[in-house]
C-alpha cells in the first residue's frame, strides 16, 4: 500500500507476488491521478521479479519521467540484484541501500533544483 512520506515523495513497502504486479498497478494509477510526486519503492521483501514485474517498473519510470519526477528502488535483494545486473537494469534505475537514504536523496535534489 502506497504510503505519502511527504507532499511530493510516495513509499511504497513492495510485496513478492502476488502482491507485487496489484501494488505497481496501483502505484502506477495514483501517479496518472496525482503525478507530481516522486516514488522510493522499498524492495527488501521482493525475492524475484518476472518479465512482467519489471515492465511494470519501466511504466512507472515512463510516468514519472514524463511528469519530471524521480523514482528511488531501495533495499533490493541480492537475488532481484543480480537480475538487474543480467538485464542492464542497473544502468536504468537508481537505487539506495534503504528507504531513508533513498528518501534524503530526493530531498537533497529537490533542494538543489
Amino acid at each position: 500500500m502506497p504510503t505519502n512520506w511527504s507532499d511530493d515523495i510516495v513509499v511504497v513497502e513492495l510485496e513478492d507476488e502476488p502482491s507485487l504486479s496489484d501494488e505497481l498497478s496501483s502505484v502506477a494509477d495514483r501517479l496518472k491521478a496525482e503525478p507530481n510526486r516522486h516514488v522510493v519503492l522499498d524492495c527488501s521483501r521482493v525475492t524475484y521479479l518476472n518479465s512482467s514485474n519489471i515492465g511494470q517498473l519501466l511504466k512507472l519510470r515512463k510516468i514519472l519521467m514524463d511528469a519530471g519526477q524521480q523514482m528511488r528502488l531501495c533495499g533490493v535483494t541480492d537475488a532481484v540484484w543480480t537480475l538487474m545486473l543480467a538485464t542492464g537494469l542497473d544502468k536504468v534505475f537508481v537505487f539506495a541501500p534503504d528507504p531513508l537514504t533513498a528518501l534524503a536523496g530526493l530531498q537533497l535534489e529537490g533542494a538543489s533544483e
